[in-house]
């Protein structure tokens, strides 16, 4: 990849990982590999980190709101706050990426049906190129579809995804290299 990359990592806050779900488990260990291949290469890395309204499960200021320790940001990486499950979506995500001359994200993070999902579609409308890391994101079963089957839909329905500006593919962490 080239240097107009960055590792964009959506959401993985203390409240959205459980650490009783495997998936979830393996999920941040890919993170913790991509931003260790990112870092090695010099590549910006973007936090992004969902901010609940009072009381919500991700209320800022409360114990499950920081991002989690376990990939937490280094000093000079860049965190940005959101409110909604766009990204983009009244936030700094859009200038912090024109400003680092960014064309390409790697993307990894929660809710896979959500914030995910919505992001990588955005990110195609501003032009931006994206590579879903397929086994770094993660989410929650639902009453009719496992986590397992949320995923492998979202990865189907988002490789191969394009609009006149850009596209995106999905790869495993394994073949993401920076």
């Amino acid at each position: 990849m080239s240097k107009d990359t960055a590792l964009v990592i959506i959401d993985i806050q203390i409240g959205m990982i459980d650490p009783d779900n495997a998936h979830h488990q393996e999920a941040l260990a890919h993170m913790q590999t991509l931003l260790e291949r990112a870092r090695a290469a010099d590549v910006p890395v973007i936090y992004v980190q969902h901010s609940g309204p009072k009381g919500d499960w991700l209320e800022p200021g409360t114990e499950r709101w920081p991002i989690h320790p376990a990939i937490a940001p280094q000093a000079d990486e860049v965190i940005v706050h959101k409110r909604a499950s766009d990204s983009f979506h009244a936030t700094t995500l859009e200038q912090v990426l024109q400003d680092k001359q960014i064309k390409h994200l790697v993307v990894a993070g929660a809710q896979t049906d959500y914030c995910v999902d919505t992001t990588v579609r955005r990110a195609t409308t501003f032009g931006y190129n994206v590579t879903l890391v397929g086994d770094a994101h993660l989410t929650y079963t639902t009453t009719i579809l496992s986590e397992a089957q949320i995923i492998a839909f979202y990865n189907d329905t988002l490789h191969g995804f394009t609009t006149d500006e850009a596209t995106v593919e999905v790869k495993p962490t394994a073949e993401v290299i920076f």
